[in-house]
């Protein structure tokens, strides 16, 4: 009789171990009830192990158990190895993302801006308790790589206090809370995490305004040839973005961070040239999309190559040629150069992906050089294009490099940037202002001034196509972060210059009825069948 209850409690303590094994894989939150079950379970299969210790010392005399010992102890050799090699790993703390579009790993614009926190970020989520981990694998990544992230999972219903207190109203919200500023989001996708964080780290966001009234690229329209989105790319990353009349003002906003000049059809006129004119001089922020003029009779836009053209930029009036073959990976021809290799630049500094200008013009510096501005190059196509100079001749299809009519072998830098420190707002003939003595002179060398004393900055950048931004254009390869990294640069917010966020492939595999057939009978019956049936087969022999 007491031989028997030992068994049933052999049994049963096995029975609670399986248990505490299958709680923990299935439902690792329920922790109490896996201790318990593990407990039980030892305590049982001890007092079995107890009432036949007899029979177990008898054992050993055979060798069948000396052999089965010894296999036992290499197993638990090895597990003991496994749990060393663990308990190691997981303090070195380190990942490897083996998939194929790296899903799993962050952008190269996430990692800088988790890398330049300077300040604790703390993200809490609202959600279901049963729904944590939908958002834990990609938040755990986010403090993965910066310690200055901490995430703390909310069950907004058994926390309502603090649900209220961040104002959440439904599910699944995500708060970002960095120095008192809050940010809140819906969605779990990198795009939108990244986004978030770089509000609530950036605060109030910087004005791009978009010179309207001379036929240029339109914000708001959501075709082709509009910019409906790279503004929308604009306002995920902080910018608030506005149209410029600059004909109804005589001066640029004050809240301007960078003025865009993008496509313009027709010249500026001697106001807007003067008011942009005084807007660089006092460390204003510019970027001019300029495309080739139409044919050889097209009007030249004096004003704006003028206004350029004070700055050391000069634009040619040709049409760059690519006769590397590189625009048929995206079904154009050789009027739509590709960047593929970038000089030195912040703009495109590790920048690794192709870009495509349709249509451009050649950007150089000036043959007279300005004192002090001298552009430097960003964008340059391959050596095999070209500067094709007869604009009638393109128009007809067959163009060849022809250095007798001026055609310029490349490369061809279709993109310039120049940054120097804002010319002094006196004239010239101006007498300096007097030095300043006594308080004044204390005041103004006054270290703990919250006034910078280094003088503002001018940054101009000029591309010879507009195009490439585009609604239809914009989404190839690396154009939307190339016009995004350009806005960051002039804006001085180098630490936006990156390559961002993309949506994952959909490398889902869509499986008819019968193949789906198939793979359960194969996986679920016939390959674990042959294994069993080859196990028998193995025992049988050796009997």
């Amino acid at each position: 009789m007491l031989n028997r209850l030992f068994g049933v409690l052999g049994w049963l303590g096995s029975i609670f171990v399986f248990a505490a094994v299958g709680v923990w894989l299935v439902r690792p939150e329920l922790e109490p009830l896996r201790r318990t079950l593990a407990f039980a379970g030892l305590a049982c299969i001890l007092v079995y192990g107890a009432g036949h210790w007899r029979q177990a010392a008898r054992s050993f005399d055979r060798r069948q158990t000396r052999y089965g010992t010894l296999a036992g102890a290499g197993l638990l050799l090895g597990l003991v190895v496994l749990v060393a090699l663990n308990y190691l790993l997981a303090r070195q703390n380190t990942r490897w993302d083996l998939t194929a579009a790296q899903q799993y790993s962050l952008s190269d614009q996430t990692r800088r801006i988790l890398d330049g926190l300077d300040s604790p970020v703390r993200i809490l989520v609202f959600t279901r308790e049963s729904d944590f981990p939908i958002y834990q694998d990609r938040l755990e990544t986010y403090a993965y790589q910066s310690t200055q992230i901490t995430v703390d999972y909310i069950d907004a219903d058994r926390d309502p206090v603090l649900a209220r207190q961040y104002e959440v109203q439904s599910y699944g919200t995500i708060v970002f809370d960095y120095n008192g500023r809050v940010e809140r989001v819906l969605s779990e996708s990198e795009q939108d995490l990244t986004n978030a964080l770089i509000k609530v780290v950036e605060g109030e966001p910087q004005t791009v305004y978009f010179l309207e009234g001379h036929g240029e690229r339109d914000l708001a329209d959501p075709e082709r040839n509009g910019y409906s989105t790279v503004s929308n790319a604009l306002a995920q990353d902080n910018y608030q973005v506005s149209p410029l009349v600059l004909a109804q003002r005589t001066t640029v906003p004050e809240d301007a961070t960078v003025v865009v000049i993008a496509g313009p059809q027709t010249d500026l006129l001697p106001g807007e040239v003067d008011a942009l004119g005084a807007y660089m001089d006092g460390g204003g922020k510019l970027l001019v999309l300029i495309d080739p003029p139409p044919n050889d009779e097209a009007p030249t836009p004096v004003g704006l190559l003028g206004l350029i053209g004070d700055w050391g930029f000069e634009a040619g009036t040709d049409v760059v040629v690519d006769g590397s073959g590189m625009g048929q990976l995206f079904g154009a021809d050789a009027s739509v150069p590709i960047a593929a290799d970038y000089p030195f630049h912040p703009i495109t500094e590790q920048f690794n992906l192709l870009t495509a200008y349709p249509l451009a013009r050649s950007i150089s510096a000036s043959a007279v050089p300005v004192s002090g501005r001298i552009p430097q190059s960003f964008i340059e196509t391959s050596p095999q294009s070209w500067a094709e100079a007869n604009l009638d001749e393109l128009t007809g299809g067959e163009v060849e490099l022809n250095e007798e009519v001026g055609d310029r072998p490349g490369p061809i830098a279709i993109g310039m940037a120049l940054s120097v420190p804002a010319p002094s707002p006196a004239s010239p003939g101006e007498p300096a202002a007097p030095e300043a003595d006594g308080a004044d002179a204390e005041n103004q060398e006054d270290p703990g001034s919250d006034e910078s004393s280094d003088p503002p900055e001018s940054r101009l950048a000029v591309i010879g196509d507009s195009d490439f931004a585009t609604n239809g254009i914009v989404g190839i390869q690396g154009n939307r972060d190339l016009f995004l990294n350009t806005i960051s640069w002039l804006a001085q917010q180098e630490n936006l210059i990156a390559i961002r966020p993309r949506e994952p492939d959909d490398r889902r595999l869509t499986l008819t009825a019968d193949q789906q057939r198939r793979v359960f009978w194969l996986s679920i019956l016939f390959i674990p069948a042959a294994t069993m049936g080859a196990g028998v087969y193995a025992w049988w022999r050796r009997r």
